[in-house]
């Protein structure tokens, strides 16, 4: 079954705001992205020269074509997704508040309009992919897709107390226009289908998103899979979390089983993005499959230490 967002088709593809919420978002700055007319898109080589494994979060990078309607648009620390339907197009993830500027930037450098981002998605409620979350929906009116364990902590800005690391972060500015959604239920819009998978783990609302691109006649499955590391403040224990643990270890073993043609991951060189782009392409190289189990590993290997009293 589909979830059906008949608002997103209002208004050009934008959700109908209230007036308040709208006279609220209208009073923001924004900034003036001047739309290239004829782009000249990078390929994933001249992105891999451009960045390196470790790059600044905020540092700039130049959009290129993943594969047919995807591209990346981030930073070269930080993956921000654009994916360009048929009548709708879809923004991954925002990266900080300076990190979405840039993108947004990208996205006019390819030759969209970014005011005209319809559906905003993310992988996981921390600053680093989502703090400029609350700038986007200012800057697009887009409403967003969460799962409900991450839709307060976008909706207050503030750490869930469940959150391995918890307390560890500023605040981040509070998104609104937020949709709450059933991971594993497909959502169409501008004519793609994209697959929420529950991924808990690195944060309890993670989602990894699964959706299809075409190029003529040859179509790839996409997979953007979630952090997953198992990475916590000092006083945080995933031992004394049980629960918790049995939902991480679901939500890996439900990626590692994705048809999974090209893998990307919110910070690029969790996935050796940047040495997969030097082969001119970013299929080949890591899978789900191995992507998963490297995961596995690390959550072993923390519990382990913490059974050591490490």
């Amino acid at each position: 079954m589909y979830v059906e967002l008949i608002a997103l088709a209002l208004s050009g593809g934008h959700a109908v705001a209230a007036p308040a919420e709208r006279q609220q978002q209208a009073a923001e700055p924004q900034q003036a992205l001047a739309i290239v007319a004829e782009p000249r898109i990078v390929k994933p080589e001249d992105w891999s020269r451009a960045c390196k494994d470790g790059d600044d979060w905020d540092k700039p990078g130049p959009p290129f074509k993943v594969y047919g309607n995807t591209y990346y648009v981030g930073t070269c620390g930080i993956t921000i997704l654009f994916v360009a339907g048929e009548n709708g197009t879809v923004l991954i993830d925002t990266g900080t508040e300076k990190g979405i500027w840039l993108a947004l930037e990208n996205v006019a450098r390819i030759g969209h309009d970014p005011t005209r981002i319809g559906l905003l998605l993310y992988s996981h409620e921390h600053f680093d992919h989502v703090g400029g979350m609350a700038a986007a929906q200012n800057y697009t009116l887009a409403p967003m897709l969460a799962s409900p364990e991450a839709a307060e902590v976008l909706r207050t800005g503030k750490d869930n107390p469940r959150d391995p690391q918890a307390g560890m972060h500023e605040p981040m500015r509070p998104a609104t226009n937020i949709i709450a959604i059933e991971p594993g239920r497909p959502v169409t819009f501008g004519g793609i289908a994209f697959t929420p998978i529950s991924t808990p783990g690195h944060t309890p609302g993670a989602l990894s998103w699964q959706w299809e691109a075409c190029e003529r006649d040859v179509c790839k499955t996409i997979v953007y899979a979630d952090s997953l590391s198992p990475i916590s403040s000092d006083t945080y224990r995933f031992s004394d979390n049980p629960e918790y643990v049995a939902a991480y270890r679901a939500g890996l073993a439900k990626l590692g089983a994705l048809e999974c043609d090209i893998l990307l991951t919110p910070h690029p060189s969790a996935s050796e993005m940047i040495t997969r782009a030097r082969n001119g392409t970013l299929e080949g190289g890591m899978t789900c499959a191995q992507y998963a189990d490297s995961k596995i590993k690390a959550l072993d290997e923390r519990l382990a230490k913490e059974a050591a009293g490490k």
